[in-house]
Parts: structure tokens; sequence; C-alpha cells
């Protein structure tokens, strides 16, 4: 297919500057891949898709402060610096963004806070991209701690607006776990405990994979052929206990539903020979467009995602291109909202 074949127009209105007030009371469409049928409902409905062992897998991720400022040494110039992955714990090695990035050199240094942490440029790696090296000694929990309260919740730029105080638990789901994520994996923030302790109660199966979302699901496609496009790498895990719960579902024709992308990426990067699941943990930089075949799940729920970007062509490789694309055109016309804190969609 072909990126041109993703462009919509996204009235600017419906791309959300801010979540609901509460998480579960976001707009859900459901998408019926056999009929093509489409309903609107709220998003605690969703219980009502599913029924006693069908398996729910969310992305246990947790998103950490990644947007630093600080100062450039001598000058005093004011940096972004945006945390991507840590290279090394023991040296405090980074893989960052930084801007503006032609006033960082490799041999500069780098002070935030009032000089609380320091970090010297070692490497270039892209034209934003640069290795950097904080010069700290003392014991990681306190780096850590550091970075925790110097940095800055990264929404996302599309948003147009500084982070505030409420984004740190809003961008956040509320099962999120393991630290390692500079964005959120949307789908997953529409959960409540409310509505995670109905669904445990109906008996449906929750299990966790990590996936730590990196800016590459982000990164704009610029080839028309996407057979061109390369994709970031992303570390996952997936250990035995989702494992086993997958394949029993599986086993027993039960209903296995993804949520978020992000998840569905890991589940799909981690396939037997024989169409079950298998523990992994490493790195996947596959790319899921149409036509794609699916070896797990038999639901998805994801956000509405922007035009041209990597993560609609997953929701229309799985719920089918002209269905999904019908869908979002509904979803314009019904004024559902868009983007990391917008609406969201289930595909059956």
């Amino acid at each position: 297919m072909k990126l041109s074949e993703f462009k919509f127009d996204l009235p600017a209105d419906l791309l959300a500057q801010y979540p609901v007030e509460n998480r579960d009371e976001s707009r859900l469409m459901v998408v019926h891949k056999d009929t093509g049928k489409i309903e609107h409902k709220v998003f605690k409905d969703v219980i009502d898709y599913f029924d006693e062992g069908d398996v729910l897998v969310t992305n246990d991720t947790k998103v950490f402060p990644a947007r630093l400022y600080g100062n450039k040494e001598k000058t005093g110039a004011k940096i972004e610096v945006f945390l991507l992955r840590e290279l090394n714990k023991d040296l405090h090695l980074w893989d960052v963004l930084v801007d503006p990035a032609r006033k960082i050199r490799v041999g500069n240094k780098l002070y935030f806070g009032n000089g609380d942490l320091v970090a010297e440029v070692i490497d270039n790696t892209t034209s934003r991209g640069r290795t950097i090296r904080f010069l700290y000694e003392g014991e990681d929990e306190e780096f850590y701690r550091l970075i925790d309260s110097l940095g800055e919740t990264p929404i996302p730029r599309e948003l147009q607006r500084e982070a505030e105080a409420s984004d740190r638990e809003r961008y956040q789901t509320i099962y999120a776990k393991n630290v390692g994520a500079v964005a959120a994996p949307t789908a997953g923030l529409h959960f409540t405990p409310h509505l995670l302790k109905r669904l445990e109660i109906k008996g449906i199966d929750m299990s966790a994979v990590t996936l730590h979302v990196g800016l590459g699901a982000f990164r704009p496609v610029d080839v028309e052929d996407l057979t061109k496009h390369k994709m970031d790498s992303e570390n996952f895990k997936i250990a035995e206990p989702t494992v086993g719960m997958v394949n029993k579902a599986l086993d027993n024709k039960r209903r296995v539903c993804a949520v978020g992308t992000t998840t569905m990426r890991a589940l799909e990067s981690s396939v037997s020979a024989a169409g079950r699941l298998k523990d992994f943990e490493g790195w996947t930089d596959r790319f899921i467009f149409p036509p794609y075949d699916f070896k797990i799940c038999s639901g998805l729920i994801s956000n509405f995602h922007l035009p041209q970007s990597t993560l609609l062509m997953m929701v229309a490789a799985y719920g089918g291109y002209e269905l999904i694309m019908d869908a979002y055109q509904e979803a314009i016309k019904e004024k559902y909202r868009f983007f990391t804190y917008g609406d969201a969609m289930l595909v059956l």
C-alpha cells in the first residue's frame, strides 16, 4: 500500500488537547469486521463485548519524565534534552534528542536545575540525536529521583501546549509498572480501577506485556512505498504467565484482545511456528500495515490516530483498510476526539 492512501482531513478541533474528566467515559466506537456494523458507545461499555475466559492483554510500560530543560555551559543558552533510552546504566550514558541541535556539539556540558545534574555531550548520532553522559557519582536511586524531579511529562508536541501537573497522572495508565517509555500506550488510558474490577468479576482475564514505547511510532513516514519505511526498534518483554494465559484462551477458542497497537506489535513479534505466543525478551522493529495476517488477537482496542501514521496503518491492517477508513470518516462526522487524549475504537 501507499502512504497517500492513509491521508484524510482531520479538523483541528477534533485533536483532543486534554483528557475527559473520567477515564472510562471517553466515547467508544465498536467496529465489527464480519458485518461492517459500527456502534457508538461509552468506553466502560467495553465489558459488554467480552465473556468469561476471554483475555485482554495490556502494555504495562511506565512513562518517565523524559523532557529536560537545561542550559549550555558558558553561554547559558536554553536547551531541551529529550531522553530516548539509557544505553549504559553504570556510566549513565543516554541516547537523546536535543533542540536547538545546531548549538550542541561534542564536548559541551549541559546543566539542569541549579546545577543539580550535569551532562557532557560525547557523540553525534543524527542531526538532532546525541549521546550524553550524566556526570553523576551518587546512588542510582538518587539519580533517577533527580531525573523524575527535573523532567517534564513528555506529552506529544502535536498537542501544542506545555505539560501541566495533571499530565503526570493522566499521561499514564493506571496499571503502569515498568519504567522505560517516552510515550504512553494510549489505548490503556481509558481503564479505571472500577472497570478493571468489573472485568475481573465477569471472569475476563487481564494479562500484560511490556513494550517501552519510543518516539519511532510517531516518526512521520516519508516514503510513498510503505515497504521502504523502517520502524525504530523498541524493547519488549513477554513473560511466561502471559504466554500461558493467552495460549490457553486460544486453545479454548476464547477471544484475545490487544489493548493498543504497542501491545499488538509485541504479541505479533513473538509467535511460534504453531501460531501460539512464546515468551521473549529483546527488540522489535516490526512494521504492520495492510495486508497482514494476524496470528494471535481477535480484538483490538485503539485510539483514533493521526493521518498517515504507522498506528493508523496497523489498525487498518487489523480491521481491513476500507472498513477502518470508513469508520474514521464516521468518527469525524460524529465528532469523536482524536489522538493521545482522545476517544477509543474497539475492532472485533
